[in-house]
């Protein structure tokens, strides 16, 4: 059908709800109208995420709906009825509008296919979506969120039987029963509520983060001020409880973000990664002389932080607190416990983790962007135990990504901001105890390892034709030469790349990393959920000023490159 077509039977036909004709009848820009029509909101790896609204092209309950009888006729062929009435499926949701509303539709979906639900009873963090599948015995779960997206967005991220989000291999199949419903009106949403339970894991959930806890000295905590701001997501409850059984005592909380809002109504956007995002807390942390701020994304998977220095307060990136992190852990873990620990990164990520880490006689292994693919690993390691398999039998310790997500322990297959923010607070815990603050320490990491200059430009481009104008530049990217002089290697991951340690291929993927002679690297990538292009930068120098240099040179040239 073509978009009109699709358009009048959405505004016309009974099957879709009052409030659904009603919008779309009020639409009179005809490139409005295309853009929601033109195409079918794509399920991809990560499942769905777009715009909020009536029409194929946005989530709303028929995108919902349509994915989830899909994903219901994947459960059923793969595991058979009785698996999915008796060990069925868990739905969590974060506190976006309409995310819970979503959550339950897909509920009426699955329990009206004889699938057994269980659902969250509150808004919870996606990483406790995760630790549920596990814990409950499901088959799969998923999660309403769009994580750290604007306010217009939403999203449904499906997970296996191990707590991981589905990786290609997997979501192939699920893909194909999602585009084999092409008549949205053959979805059902009469539920059997007697098929349907509400669960609260949130303690048996902390009480998993609270055994990655490695900081014994009471007073060491007591004595850290900490700023906490939630920005109005799902990180108050399982954060908050955390630390202070953990025994800071002092601790804050930015009161105006602390509520549920699905409108974010006190930031411009809900990413810690952002400054303005943590400006509320900067301001209080700045009246009470707290030492630390710390701020989870709506969904509680990712954390940013701000720390007391004498000119201010100082953001850390992602890469510079994954940095500390892997130090902090490789302190105070007993290693002579595992027989083979490995650090797991993402193919974005800067090499200064990774060098602390082969220092302490660590393997590192790098994975495709994506957290998934590092929970894919930590299931792999598993099953290589289960088997014997000693060339893969690895302990895993650590995994990362420079976009602020972290995972210790293996409670969940995803990153997590409340396993995250404990670690976080004791390292500046000990910092304060040691005279110094976190930024202090990562200074102290620079002149072990060389200072790194890690950057991200995102540029959003949107609608088809932005698409297509990404597009467009990945493929002239590929096909001149390479615009960097001192370019050593690049590496195409479209085409599939051989995984470290005999674990076969990585799948492809639409990302083009630059390696430089002097061991600087940059990488360029469209988001996979967000019509933006995305180029990663890590420049390494003797000191700061030389990496800053070297910045602005390889950025410029690239820019130029892209037309941007």
């Amino acid at each position: 059908m073509s978009y009109m077509a699709n358009y009048r039977l959405w505004a016309n036909d009974i099957y879709f709800d009052e409030q659904t004709r009603a919008e779309l009848a009020a639409l009179k820009d005809p490139k409005e109208i295309e853009d929601r029509f033109y195409k079918d909101l794509k399920f991809g790896t990560g499942g769905l995420r777009g715009i909020m609204g009536a029409g194929t092209n946005r989530l709303n309950r028929y995108t919902v709906g349509r994915a989830t009888l899909g994903l219901g006729r994947f459960l059923l062929h793969t595991y058979g009825r009785e698996a999915c009435l008796q060990r069925g499926i868990v739905i969590g949701y974060d506190t976006r509008n309409n995310s819970k509303y979503f959550a339950s539709q897909a509920a009426a979906v699955l329990s009206g296919m004889d699938i057994r639900v269980y659902i969250h009873e509150h808004a919870r963090p996606t990483p406790e979506l995760s630790f549920s599948v596990k814990y409950l015995g499901c088959l799969g779960g998923i999660v309403l969120t769009a994580s750290h997206n604007p306010k217009e967005y939403n999203g449904y991220k499906v997970y296996d039987e191990f707590g991981c989000q589905l990786v290609p291999s997997q979501a192939k199949e699920v893909i194909s029963f999602v585009n084999q419903v092409t008549d949205y009106r053959t979805v059902s949403f009469e539920a059997k509520e007697d098929l349907i339970s509400q669960v609260d894991l949130t303690e048996a959930f902390v009480t998993e983060v609270r055994r990655q806890a490695r900081l014994k000295d009471p007073a060491a905590k007591e004595a850290l001020s900490i700023v906490f701001t939630p920005l109005h997501g799902t990180g108050y409850v399982p954060v908050a409880r955390t630390l202070r059984e953990e025994g800071f005592r002092n601790l804050s909380f930015v009161e105006e973000q602390v509520e549920p809002d699905g409108d974010f109504p006190t930031v411009a956007t809900p990413n810690p990664e952002d400054r303005r995002a943590l400006e509320l807390g900067i301001k209080k942390a700045d009246h009470i002389g707290a030492d630390l701020v710390l701020g989870t994304d709506p969904d509680c998977d990712r954390v940013g932080i701000a720390v007391r220095t004498p000119d201010g307060y100082q953001l850390m990136t992602g890469n510079q607190i994954g940095a500390l992190m892997m130090d902090y852990l490789l302190d105070h873990t007993d290693l002579s416990a595992m027989k083979k620990p490995a650090v797991i990164k993402t193919v974005v990520t800067s090499e200064l983790g990774a060098r602390i880490a082969q220092d302490k006689g660590l393997t590192v292994m790098s994975t495709l962007t994506g957290f998934k693919y590092v929970g894919e690993k930590i299931t792999q390691f598993e099953q290589a135990k289960g088997a014997g398999d000693e060339k893969r039998d690895y302990d895993f310790l650590f995994g990362y990504e420079e976009s602020y997500g972290y995972l210790a322990g293996t409670h969940a297959r995803d990153k997590d901001a409340t396993v995250s923010a404990l670690l976080i607070c004791e390292m500046a815990a000990l910092a304060k105890k040691e005279g110094i603050n976190l930024a202090d320490r990562m200074d102290q990491i620079y002149r072990k390892y060389g200072y790194y200059k890690d950057a991200l430009d995102s540029y959003t481009l949107k609608g088809k034709d932005g698409l297509e104008k990404i597009a467009s530049m990945m493929e002239s990217l590929r096909k001149g030469e390479s615009p960097f002089p001192d370019t050593d290697r690049l590496i195409d991951y479209s085409i599939p790349v051989e995984a470290e340690h005999g674990f076969g291929l990585l799948p492809a993927s639409n990302v083009l990393k630059y390696i430089f002679k002097d061991g600087s690297w940059l990488a360029v990538r469209p988001s996979g959920t967000e019509p933006k292009i995305k180029i990663y930068y890590s420049m390494t120098g003797k000191d700061r000023k030389q990496a800053l240099d070297r910045l602005e040179e390889v950025r410029s040239l690239i820019t130029e490159a892209l037309g941007l």
